[in-house]
């Protein structure tokens, strides 16, 4: 029998989880997609706060996505939970201020090691760390903060790939 690998799980974490990180929730999915590699990754998303649960992405972040050829009709918010860390292999925030509660968060220190900021993938995209916040702003910003996301899963996809990415096929012993 073939061994099979579990899927790698990543969830990306905003603040209240209907602009940026289901923007990235979507995006890395559809990158591992066309790599061939959607059986092999399962891609999430949640906001540190609990204001929006249950609602739809804002309706913004939709149309960014949906002019970029995304469907994003079919997200909910939810909140991070502590037991995200044991579901997922990476949590990667959208800005310092989430790495900072998620950090506060940890329970022990292979939940830290989990932490990434979505841009350390890809430091030459944006002015810094942070994936600005577009929801004080207009649909310009969040078209281009989608494409800031979008450099960085690619960019993240590449350093992940390696490991996703089945190798030949092996027996079972």
């Amino acid at each position: 029998m073939p061994h099979v690998l579990a899927p790698f799980r990543v969830v990306f974490v905003c603040t209240g989880n209907i602009c940026r990180s289901p923007m990235a929730e979507i995006v890395f999915r559809d990158v591992a997609e066309r790599a061939g590699l959607g059986d092999h990754v399962v891609s999430s998303s949640s906001g540190t706060g609990d204001w929006h649960v249950g609602e739809r992405a804002d309706v913004r972040t939709i149309e960014a996505l949906h002019r970029r050829g995304y469907d994003g009709e079919h997200h909910r918010a939810r909140q991070f939970t502590l037991a995200d860390f044991d579901r997922n292999d990476l949590v990667v925030a959208l800005d310092r201020s989430h790495e900072r509660i998620l950090t506060s968060w940890a329970r022990t220190n292979d939940d830290v090691d989990k932490l990434a900021l979505l841009l350390s993938f890809a430091p030459s995209v944006g002015d810094g760390w942070d994936v600005p916040d577009p929801y004080y702003a207009g649909p310009a910003m969040f078209d281009e903060v989608l494409a800031m996301i979008e450099s960085a899963s690619r960019a993240l996809f590449r350093q992940l790939e390696p490991a996703i990415r089945p190798s030949s096929p092996r027996l079972e012993t």
